[in-house]
């Protein structure tokens, strides 16, 4: 990915890494929510985007319900937190992750991108701007070593 100027041209297709993060949505990392935090640094360090998500029902390690249901409402729902990026890109900012999260769960899975791009309207895009299905998993390669 090259971000120049805001926009995102082509480059990003092909084998990645999703990394997912579960936290609570009261959270805080040096005062503020965690999950803001999470995304800011990613924001700052140029990842490809970042997504939160706020769960309805969930509970973690300790088994207490969280849910927005009336009569149990809770203030801490869950939070997921979706990144998409090289594995280098994502190995890197796990360090950083590791000391922000006091409690929650990291997962990293593989992924193929068929698409990513930031929004042009179809009048001024230039070139082919496919989805691409021609590009096949790579089942014996690890993340990142297309």
């Amino acid at each position: 990915m090259t971000a120049e100027h805001g926009s995102i041209t082509h480059g990003f297709k092909g084998e990645r890494v999703l990394m997912r993060i579960h936290i609570g949505e009261e959270d805080k990392y040096k005062g503020r929510p965690l999950y803001v935090e999470i995304v800011e640094t990613l924001r700052k360090r140029h990842y490809a985007g970042c997504t939160v998500m706020r769960g309805i029902m969930g509970f973690g390690a300790h088994s207490h319900l969280h849910t927005d249901r009336f009569l149990e409402l809770s203030s801490d729902l869950p939070i997921v937190i979706e990144c998409i990026d090289t594995v280098e890109r994502i190995e890197d900012v796990l360090p950083t992750l590791d000391d922000m999260i006091g409690g929650g769960l990291i997962t990293l899975e593989r992924v193929k991108v068929i698409m990513y791009r930031g929004h042009v309207p179809p009048d001024r895009r230039t070139g082919s701007w496919p989805i691409d299905m021609t590009a096949s998993w790579n089942t014996d390669a690890q993340p990142g070593n297309e």
